[in-house]
């Protein structure tokens, strides 16, 4: 049986959701403390200029370390409507657009200051799994491991915004609104795949890594 540990993430990329579709267990880390500038608050969408990061604001914590499940979002600079409008912009003309939209608006729609970050980022996993008719087999740490110490595959600075793309992830192509302007753009949010390959989207994540 393989196992990996991957971090929280907000709309994440398709390493991520390969990573799900992949391995026989899935471990997402609660209990290790949360670092800023990773895909824990942030994800890239493709707009006909490039790309663009999203990125949620989180309240600061009082003290200089903050466990990831503690974390908490705030309601600046209208996050949600910027964020929902700059999809609407990316994608709004992508083939599956239409069909998966009233699935994932609400999330941008209902208030969601104070609440945890971890919360919000598993309710749109859980969606995106359903859509892409996905049943990764999820379990949740309850205390930080040391994961050097274990079986279990650490993934958690793998799939990061700062990196390059890992070679294990064997990432293929696959249609894309702007790609005749852009070219391909590997490893976005999930939510390119979805609205560009809608159900074909499993042809693309599942691939053994």
């Amino acid at each position: 049986m393989t196992s990996v540990c991957l971090s929280t993430a907000y709309l994440a990329p398709i390493s991520y959701y390969k990573t799900l579709c992949n391995k026989d267990r899935i471990i997402i880390e609660k209990c290790c403390n949360y670092v800023k500038q990773t895909y824990r608050n942030r994800c890239n969408i493709i707009s006909a200029n490039g790309l663009i990061p999203l990125s949620i604001p989180v309240i600061k914590p009082k003290t200089t370390k903050c466990l990831t499940r503690d974390i908490r979002i705030s309601d600046h600079d209208n996050w949600q409507h910027m964020h929902w409008n700059a999809i609407v912009s990316a994608y709004g003309s992508s083939p599956f657009f239409e069909y998966y939209q009233d699935d994932i608006i609400p999330f941008f729609e209902k208030n969601l200051s104070g609440t945890f970050l971890f919360d919000l980022n598993e309710s749109l996993r859980d969606m995106i799994c359903r859509l892409l008719e996905i049943t990764p087999n999820i379990a949740y740490s309850k205390d930080y491991i040391d994961y050097s110490k274990t079986e279990t595959e650490d993934f958690r600075d793998v799939i990061h915004p700062k990196k390059e793309i890992d070679p294990r992830f064997r990432l293929q192509p696959y249609y894309q609104v702007f790609s005749s302007k852009l070219g391909f753009i590997p490893d976005v949010s999930i939510l390119d795949l979805l609205f560009n390959m809608g159900p074909e989207s499993q042809l693309i994540l599942y691939d053994r890594i």
